[in-house]
């Protein structure tokens, strides 16, 4: 699969000009810790998702990318109310999804679909792939002809008719991936969630699948919030990149100002440690590793979440005022006090020890 970004720089030169789908402000997910008798009594949280705000325009594809445990699944989850939302606004198409419930949610979810990690898991194995693709149409009451929409749905995601009739255990990773993928659209929804989407896969399937979510976007007009661990992933399909650290969006920008220029520490780290295909290049090139682990989310740091584990670190500031995100570049934010200085070499880099990290923590 190229690493190289498939999206056309005319298809992002006008993002500006469009109004979001989607809108995400403040958005914060926190996990209560109980302890006393019965688990009654309160004593912390875990802080999943903590303040993150976001916006898609319409047509277009955001992709959220960070490590393991840094709240990008709980993010997406949350958005489509799959999880409970403790503070913040998700605004779909001018409308709060947060603030909904009952049968309002339930029409407005018609909207909104997810695609899902693990395709065997997400599916049914005692159902057929007519019955997969035709339950959110009887979900929501709307009148269908099943053999029409079955083949129409199969036909957009390149299987054939016969696999209808079949079960997921008679399909391979990428073929189950295309069932979830023809289940999510079957309603005509405007917004998909890819949590994952390939990630599953073999590497030499994961290209087919990403190429036929961007046909499927150009045909049905969708707009996408992808959500990846994968740096070349989310490059090869995205209009725009965040990324995200401990519960929080620490950079966004264009996908080709974001790979070509990371203004903040933690996505320079993450691209450095992203392979070079010319073993010249690889063998020269400057890696950063991070030193410590990602923090734990029922007990944050102070001030700028990522200060235990930055080489660019100055203690006064940035262990005890957290940074907001804001624009440095056109089109470019960032969550560090010192974005401008780290980029015009002002402010020099340290080694992060394994004992920086202890002391920062206390």
């Amino acid at each position: 699969m190229s690493t190289g970004s498939t999206r056309s720089t005319e298809a992002t030169d006008d993002v500006g000009d469009t109004q979001p789908l989607l809108r995400v402000e403040g958005l914060k997910v926190h996990y209560p810790i109980r302890s006393g008798l019965l688990l009654g009594r309160q004593v912390g949280a875990v802080k999943a998702v903590d303040g993150v705000d976001l916006e898609i325009p319409a047509g277009r594809t955001l992709g959220l990318v960070g490590e393991s445990g840094c709240g990008k699944s709980t993010l997406g989850k949350a958005i489509l109310r799959l999880t409970p939302v403790t503070e913040g606004r998700v605004e779909y198409d001018g409308t709060d999804v947060a603030a909904l419930g009952g049968e309002a949610l339930r029409r407005m979810r018609r909207h909104m679909q997810m695609v899902f990690q693990d395709p065997m898991a997400s599916l049914n194995p005692r159902q057929s792939v007519e019955t997969i693709l035709t339950e959110p149409l009887r979900a929501h009451g709307i009148s269908y002809d099943k053999q029409r929409r079955v083949r129409e749905l199969l036909d957009l995601v390149g299987l054939p008719g016969s696999a209808a009739a079949k079960y997921p255990h008679e399909f391979s990773g990428g073929q189950r991936q295309r069932i979830g993928i023809a289940r999510a659209v079957a309603l005509e929804p405007r917004f998909v969630i890819a949590d994952e989407p390939v990630s599953a896969l073999d590497v030499s399937i994961q290209a087919q699948v990403l190429n036929l979510l961007e046909e499927l976007q150009e045909r049905l007009g969708l707009t996408y919030l992808v959500i990846a661990h994968d740096l070349a992933v989310v490059r090869h399909v995205s209009d725009e990149v965040a990324v995200m650290y401990l519960g929080g969006v620490v950079e966004q920008a264009s996908s080709d100002d974001l790979y070509a220029a990371p203004r903040h520490p933690y996505t320079q780290a993450l691209m450095s440690a992203v392979p070079v295909p010319d073993p010249e290049v690889e063998a020269k090139r400057q890696r950063i590793v991070l030193a410590g682990d990602l923090p734990s989310p029922a007990d944050p740091p102070t001030g700028c979440r990522f200060h235990t584990r930055c080489p660019f670190r100055q203690e006064t500031r940035c262990d005890d005022e957290r940074p907001a995100l804001r624009l440095v570049a056109p089109g470019h934010r960032v969550a560090c006090h010192f974005a401008e200085e780290i980029a015009a070499g002002t402010v020099r880099p340290h080694e992060v020890t394994d004992q920086d990290v202890a002391d920062a923590q206390r």
